[in-house]
Protein backbone atom coordinates (compact mmCIF):
# COMPACT_ATOMS: atom_id res chain seq x y z
CA UNK A 1 0.00 0.00 0.00
CA UNK A 2 1.21 3.46 -0.82
CA UNK A 3 1.68 5.91 2.08
CA UNK A 4 1.04 9.52 0.99
CA UNK A 5 1.31 12.57 3.33
CA UNK A 6 -0.74 15.33 2.80
CA UNK A 7 0.82 18.42 3.32
CA UNK A 8 -1.60 22.13 4.02
CA UNK A 9 -2.72 24.43 7.23
CA UNK A 10 -5.83 24.21 5.52
CA UNK A 11 -8.14 21.14 6.67
CA UNK A 12 -10.67 21.93 3.53
CA UNK A 13 -7.71 21.69 1.26
CA UNK A 14 -6.50 18.51 3.14
CA UNK A 15 -9.92 16.90 2.64
CA UNK A 16 -10.51 17.94 -1.42
CA UNK A 17 -7.04 16.29 -1.96
CA UNK A 18 -7.69 13.30 -0.24
CA UNK A 19 -11.52 13.19 -2.20
CA UNK A 20 -9.24 13.33 -5.40
CA UNK A 21 -7.09 10.49 -4.30
CA UNK A 22 -10.09 7.95 -3.48
CA UNK A 23 -10.10 7.90 -7.09
CA UNK A 24 -6.12 6.35 -7.63
CA UNK A 25 -6.14 2.69 -8.71
CA UNK A 26 -4.28 1.69 -6.35
CA UNK A 27 -4.71 1.51 -2.72
CA UNK A 28 -3.56 4.39 -0.73
CA UNK A 29 -2.84 4.96 3.06
CA UNK A 30 -3.10 9.22 3.75
CA UNK A 31 -1.40 11.25 6.34
CA UNK A 32 -2.00 14.64 7.06
CA UNK A 33 0.07 17.25 8.89
CA UNK A 34 -0.76 21.35 9.16
CA UNK A 35 2.66 23.01 9.01
CA UNK A 36 6.56 22.59 8.16
CA UNK A 37 7.47 21.15 11.84
CA UNK A 38 4.67 18.66 11.98
CA UNK A 39 5.61 17.52 8.63
CA UNK A 40 9.47 17.08 8.90
CA UNK A 41 8.60 14.80 12.17
CA UNK A 42 6.11 12.65 10.32
CA UNK A 43 8.69 12.60 7.32
CA UNK A 44 11.29 11.58 9.95
CA UNK A 45 9.19 8.94 12.18
CA UNK A 46 7.25 7.22 9.48
CA UNK A 47 7.89 5.68 5.91
CA UNK A 48 6.12 7.47 3.27
CA UNK A 49 6.01 6.91 -0.58
CA UNK A 50 4.75 10.61 -0.96
CA UNK A 51 4.61 14.06 -0.39
CA UNK A 52 2.24 16.52 -1.12
CA UNK A 53 3.52 20.18 -0.34
CA UNK A 54 1.84 23.25 -0.05
CA UNK A 55 3.86 25.74 -0.74
CA UNK A 56 3.15 28.22 1.57
CA UNK A 57 3.01 26.83 5.39
CA UNK A 58 2.64 29.45 8.62
CA UNK A 59 5.88 28.50 9.95
CA UNK A 60 8.02 27.54 7.55
CA UNK A 61 8.16 27.93 3.22
CA UNK A 62 7.42 24.81 1.62
CA UNK A 63 10.69 25.27 -0.22
CA UNK A 64 12.53 24.92 2.21
CA UNK A 65 10.63 22.34 3.47
CA UNK A 66 11.30 20.11 0.58
CA UNK A 67 14.98 20.97 0.60
CA UNK A 68 15.29 19.53 4.16
CA UNK A 69 13.33 16.66 2.96
CA UNK A 70 15.72 15.62 -0.10
CA UNK A 71 18.53 16.57 1.87
CA UNK A 72 17.34 13.62 4.28
CA UNK A 73 15.15 11.37 2.21
CA UNK A 74 16.49 11.72 -0.99
CA UNK A 75 14.68 8.91 -2.45
CA UNK A 76 11.43 10.28 -1.45
CA UNK A 77 9.11 11.78 -3.89
CA UNK A 78 7.92 15.23 -3.59
CA UNK A 79 4.74 17.27 -5.69
CA UNK A 80 4.77 21.12 -5.00
CA UNK A 81 1.20 22.73 -5.05
CA UNK A 82 0.56 25.89 -4.92
CA UNK A 83 -1.87 29.07 -5.84
CA UNK A 84 0.91 31.36 -6.95
CA UNK A 85 1.65 31.38 -10.71
CA UNK A 86 4.35 29.04 -12.19
CA UNK A 87 6.73 30.89 -13.26
CA UNK A 88 7.47 32.40 -9.24
CA UNK A 89 8.00 29.24 -8.05
CA UNK A 90 8.04 26.07 -10.65
CA UNK A 91 11.76 26.05 -11.50
CA UNK A 92 12.74 26.60 -7.80
CA UNK A 93 10.88 22.91 -7.33
CA UNK A 94 12.22 20.76 -9.54
CA UNK A 95 16.01 22.29 -8.83
CA UNK A 96 15.45 21.53 -5.35
CA UNK A 97 14.76 17.94 -6.21
CA UNK A 98 10.47 18.12 -6.51
CA UNK A 99 9.14 15.74 -8.65
CA UNK A 100 6.35 17.73 -9.59
CA UNK A 101 4.46 21.32 -9.43
CA UNK A 102 1.19 21.86 -9.27
CA UNK A 103 -1.38 24.89 -9.39
CA UNK A 104 -4.27 24.19 -6.77
CA UNK A 105 -6.79 25.65 -9.67
CA UNK A 106 -5.98 22.57 -11.87
CA UNK A 107 -4.72 19.76 -9.26
CA UNK A 108 -8.35 18.33 -9.35
CA UNK A 109 -7.20 17.08 -13.43
CA UNK A 110 -3.49 16.74 -13.11
CA UNK A 111 -2.78 15.16 -9.64
CA UNK A 112 -3.73 11.68 -10.28
CA UNK A 113 -1.17 11.48 -13.16
CA UNK A 114 1.18 13.34 -11.27
CA UNK A 115 0.97 11.19 -8.36
CA UNK A 116 1.54 8.18 -10.63
CA UNK A 117 4.44 9.65 -12.18
CA UNK A 118 6.18 10.53 -8.75
CA UNK A 119 5.85 7.21 -7.17
CA UNK A 120 7.63 5.59 -9.96
CA UNK A 121 10.50 7.76 -9.92
CA UNK A 122 9.63 10.31 -12.50
CA UNK A 123 9.03 13.84 -12.49
CA UNK A 124 5.67 15.19 -13.31
CA UNK A 125 5.83 17.83 -15.47
CA UNK A 126 2.79 19.54 -17.41
CA UNK A 127 2.52 20.90 -21.26
CA UNK A 128 2.60 24.45 -19.38
CA UNK A 129 5.72 23.95 -17.38
CA UNK A 130 7.22 22.35 -20.09
CA UNK A 131 6.76 25.37 -22.28
CA UNK A 132 7.38 27.42 -19.54
CA UNK A 133 10.79 25.76 -19.51
CA UNK A 134 11.42 26.33 -23.36
CA UNK A 135 10.60 30.13 -22.77
CA UNK A 136 12.96 30.24 -19.93
CA UNK A 137 15.59 28.67 -21.80
CA UNK A 138 15.04 30.94 -24.44
CA UNK A 139 15.02 34.46 -22.75
CA UNK A 140 17.79 33.80 -20.35
CA UNK A 141 19.75 37.06 -20.83
CA UNK A 142 16.44 38.79 -20.39
CA UNK A 143 15.03 37.25 -17.44
CA UNK A 144 13.65 39.35 -14.02
CA UNK A 145 15.76 40.71 -12.14
CA UNK A 146 14.32 38.38 -9.37
CA UNK A 147 15.25 35.30 -10.61
CA UNK A 148 19.09 35.99 -9.38
CA UNK A 149 17.89 36.03 -6.38
CA UNK A 150 18.65 32.69 -4.41
CA UNK A 151 15.59 31.15 -2.99
CA UNK A 152 16.19 32.64 0.49
CA UNK A 153 16.52 36.06 -1.18
CA UNK A 154 13.57 35.77 -2.76
CA UNK A 155 11.38 34.66 0.22
CA UNK A 156 12.44 37.81 2.10
CA UNK A 157 11.57 39.88 -0.92
CA UNK A 158 8.07 38.71 -1.08
CA UNK A 159 7.91 39.09 2.73
CA UNK A 160 9.09 42.84 2.06
CA UNK A 161 6.59 43.40 -0.25
CA UNK A 162 3.81 42.03 2.14
CA UNK A 163 4.66 45.17 4.23
CA UNK A 164 6.18 43.00 6.86
CA UNK A 165 9.26 44.74 9.11
CA UNK A 166 12.61 43.08 9.76
CA UNK A 167 11.04 41.59 13.30
CA UNK A 168 8.14 39.97 11.78
CA UNK A 169 10.71 37.87 8.58
CA UNK A 170 13.22 36.55 11.00
CA UNK A 171 10.15 35.05 13.04
CA UNK A 172 8.74 33.73 10.24
CA UNK A 173 11.50 32.35 8.30
CA UNK A 174 13.78 31.41 11.97
CA UNK A 175 16.42 34.19 10.92
CA UNK A 176 17.82 36.58 13.40
CA UNK A 177 16.74 40.12 12.86
CA UNK A 178 20.78 41.01 11.65
CA UNK A 179 20.48 38.40 9.34
CA UNK A 180 17.21 39.71 7.61
CA UNK A 181 18.84 42.57 7.47
CA UNK A 182 21.65 40.91 5.33
CA UNK A 183 19.65 39.50 2.73
CA UNK A 184 17.72 42.94 2.30
CA UNK A 185 20.91 44.81 1.44
CA UNK A 186 21.90 41.67 -0.83
CA UNK A 187 18.51 42.03 -2.89
CA UNK A 188 18.96 45.75 -3.08
CA UNK A 189 22.23 45.27 -4.75
CA UNK A 190 21.24 42.51 -6.89
CA UNK A 191 17.77 44.26 -8.04
CA UNK A 192 19.93 47.65 -8.58
CA UNK A 193 17.06 49.49 -6.21
CA UNK A 194 17.53 51.92 -2.82
CA UNK A 195 14.85 50.82 -0.32
CA UNK A 196 11.61 49.04 -0.18
CA UNK A 197 9.19 51.07 -1.68
CA UNK A 198 11.18 49.90 -4.85
CA UNK A 199 11.25 46.45 -3.89
CA UNK A 200 7.55 46.53 -3.11
CA UNK A 201 6.99 48.31 -6.46
CA UNK A 202 8.76 45.73 -8.28
CA UNK A 203 6.70 42.94 -7.05
CA UNK A 204 3.55 44.10 -7.30
CA UNK A 205 4.18 44.40 -11.60
CA UNK A 206 5.65 41.57 -11.25
CA UNK A 207 3.07 39.58 -9.75
CA UNK A 208 4.95 37.89 -7.02
CA UNK A 209 2.29 39.31 -4.39
CA UNK A 210 -1.43 38.97 -4.14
Amino acid sequence: MLRVLVVDDHAITRDGLRRILSDYPEALEIGEAANGAQTLAMVRQERWNLVLLDISLPDKSGLDVLKIIKKDQPELAVIVLSMYPMDQYALRVLKAGGAGYLSKETASDQLLQAVQKAVGGGTFITAELAEHMAKELARKSTRPLHEDLSDREFEVLRLIATGKTATEISEHLSLSVKTVSTYRARILQKMGMRHNAELTHYAIVNRLVF
